[in-house]
């Protein structure tokens, strides 16, 4: 899955690269409308175009990307859909869980497996478990997953953990998150044109970076991705703080 010239490396760019990638993949349901079919084609273009991405993430150097595949509001659509992504999910799991191993991609879920068909439950804890060891990068897939419901999830771990209030702080909570240990995403990007988090990495996205677009997600590819990137790098992020220039004119 890997190419090994897929894109320029971080090594050969001036600019930072982000440590952490963050997306919000949408617009597989338009897509699929402007060109005459039905939504679930969209969805399996979206996961077709998997592919580029992870390998363009790899080649630039970035370490953690984090794939918005399944929200905890995606139940509301039409039973028929929901399990039409479900098939196409266990069928990319299928296909690309044992290469992504090979080549040192360490797979996670964030979110809850309530309520997930029960194969396809399976299928992503077999690939969390069989990839747990490589760190070339490591590839987070939020399905059944709700910023708000991890929030409260973070809570009750801290509190069956027995903590005091006094003891329950920022780091506390964050590191009780489902993405505890990982860092905060430097970058978040959402494509077809949307402006919005959506529940999304809600406490993690404090100091992000966003970068939007109006391509459909499946159209979305790897000089898009440049783009973003190039484009991160020439932001100053001063996180509350004043730049230096900011300080002289003070």
């Amino acid at each position: 899955m890997i190419s090994e010239a897929a894109v320029p490396s971080a090594a050969t760019t001036s600019a930072p690269v982000p440590v952490h990638v963050a997306m919000i993949m949408d617009g597989n349901g338009r897509w699929a409308r402007e060109r005459g079919l039905p939504r679930v084609a969209g969805h399996r273009a979206g996961t077709e175009n998997l592919r580029q991405i992870i390998e363009a993430s790899v080649e630039l150097g970035i370490k953690y990307l984090t794939l918005y595949a399944f929200s905890t509001e995606n139940w509301r659509r039409p039973g028929y859909e929901v399990a039409a992504l479900f098939t196409i999910l266990s069928e990319v799991i299928d296909r690309e869980a044992d290469t992504l191993r090979r080549q040192g991609v360490r797979i996670q879920h964030l979110g809850t497996l309530d309520g997930v068909r029960a194969s396809l439950a399976k299928r992503i804890r077999q690939a969390v478990e069989a990839t747990a060891a490589n760190d070339r990068l490591i590839l987070s897939v939020a399905l059944n997953y709700g910023a708000r419901a991890e929030i409260v999830r973070a809570v009750q771990r801290l509190l069956a953990d027995g903590a005091t209030p006094d003891a329950i702080d920022e780091q506390a909570i964050g590191s009780h998150l489902d993405t505890g240990g990982m860092p905060d995403p430097d970058l978040i990007i959402r494509t077809a044109g949307e402006m919005r988090l959506s529940n999304f990495l809600l406490w993690q996205a404090a100091y992000a970076e966003f970068w939007c677009t109006d391509v459909f997600w499946p159209d979305f590819d790897v000089h898009h991705y440049r783009e973003a990137i190039r484009e991160f790098g020439h932001r100053q992020r001063r996180f509350g703080a004043l730049d230096n220039g900011s300080l002289r004119g003070a």
